[in-house]
């Protein structure tokens, strides 16, 4: 008995070719096609229900985000240099910092002043979650300022 099958007919998964896109757009442009496609639509079907200055102001500041976005657009992701982005990459490092600082202290005093009660380890035990989630914020810039401060400075020529 031969149970071998003599069919040859190729399969469905032999012969798949997947279209390659003709051609590639830069993310920003992406960004820009994508945002404008949302915004108009909307900004079109809100100003005919809004007051007029509010209407005016309103596709005033859709312009605008026409013009910014182009000109962000025309912005060349290649030549930005990793030293280029460092003061960036601090200042988000501190804004963790002082954003994780700055809740840890508002939650303080909402605790003190709206549950006076508490003493401080029910607090924690209360408002545990809240704790960790700002010192991990905390913490995440500081892992940022630290990879910075520890990543090399290019060598200038002299």
């Amino acid at each position: 008995m031969d149970f071998e099958s003599k069919a040859s007919a190729p399969t469905a998964t032999d012969n798949i070719e997947f279209a390659q896109p003709t051609t590639t757009r830069k993310p920003l442009e992406l960004l820009r096609d994508t945002e404008a496609l949302l915004r108009r639509p909307t900004v079109a079907t809100l100003l005919p229900i809004l007051p007029p200055n509010l209407s005016n102001r309103f596709q005033v500041t859709s312009s605008l985000a026409d013009d910014s976005l182009k000109e962000l657009a025309e912005i060349d992701l290649d030549s930005i240099s990793d030293f280029e982005l460092r003061p960036v990459r601090i200042c988000v490092g501190f804004s963790f910092v002082g954003f994780g600082a700055l809740m840890i202290l508002v939650l303080l005093l909402y605790l003190n002043t709206l549950h006076p009660e508490l003493n401080r380890v029910e607090q924690i035990r209360q408002y545990w979650y809240q704790y960790v989630w700002f010192v991990s914020l905390g913490i995440a810039g500081m892992f940022i300022l630290g990879r910075e401060a520890m990543r090399p400075m290019p060598r200038r020529r002299k």
